[in-house]
């Protein structure tokens, strides 16, 4: 089963919430109508700006834990070149691909191959 990694956001170039699924629309959906309180609920974030697809799970929780430790303008970039105008991407889930590429200079795993 793959891993997605995806950001929500209030507004474009408002307020950032990154997080990790295996079930996009579903847990989208969850922040939407505040299933659960949090973050995403207390600060707005219902607006999907930005995913990505992984082979597995642990991939997932892996690159989240990595883009939780990213300065906000770097999210700002990944937002930007898959979604320029902050747009929310939920009703198209199913019509984008955004696989994660690890970066040349990355040491390579057999998973991504």
């Amino acid at each position: 089963m793959g891993g997605f990694v995806y950001m929500m956001s209030d507004k474009p170039r408002g307020v950032i919430y990154t997080g990790v699924t295996s079930d996009l629309p579903g847990r989208v959906w969850e922040h939407r109508n505040e299933v659960k309180t949090g973050y995403t609920s207390k600060y707005n974030a219902k607006i999907l700006v930005w995913f990505e697809t992984h082979p597995n799970i642990v991939l997932a929780i892996q690159r989240e834990k990595s883009l939780k430790r990213y300065l906000r303008e770097w999210k700002i970039r990944l937002i930007e070149g898959l979604n320029p105008t902050w747009l929310d991407l939920y009703e198209k889930i199913d019509m984008i691909e955004n696989p994660f590429r690890p970066h040349e200079n990355t040491r390579h795993w057999p998973h991504y191959n």
